[in-house]
């Protein structure tokens, strides 16, 4: 089982299952959202994701339609998101892990969009939209 949890430690998840994928976001909301260059990001199954503590702090907020980015509404940092689209999925910030992941990045999303001033030069392949 993987853990996670937020900057100020009052948000911690849980992920009880395999991640299905690691993977780098290049759009423009992503970029945003982390103030980052792009975003890594693990996909997990709705129902291997738990939030073990904090809840009550958590604030979501509609980056799309029918997207929401959720976040510690104490110290900001950036938890999951969630879509309609992909209900069955959710996107755990990897930075929020506080224990070695199984998996590793294997692709490149959304590069159509990504910083000008950031050069892919890792090998991995590079979607210009969506990966999936």
């Amino acid at each position: 089982m993987l853990r996670g949890s937020c900057l100020c430690g009052t948000v911690a998840y849980e992920i009880r299952g395999e991640p299905l994928v690691m993977y780098y976001c290049h759009c423009s909301t992503c970029r945003k959202a982390t103030g980052s260059s792009f975003a890594t990001n693990l996909a997990v199954r709705t129902d291997d994701f738990a939030i073990a503590s904090g809840r009550d702090v958590l604030t979501g907020f509609e980056s799309s339609p029918n997207k929401y980015r959720y976040f510690c509404s104490t110290c900001g940092s950036p938890i999951y998101s969630h879509a309609e689209a992909t209900r069955d999925i959710v996107s755990v910030r990897a930075g929020t892990l506080d224990g070695e992941p199984t998996v590793r990045p294997v692709i490149h999303g959304y590069v159509a969009s990504k910083a000008p001033w950031y050069d892919i030069l890792d090998g991995l392949p590079q979607k210009p939209g969506n990966f999936a």
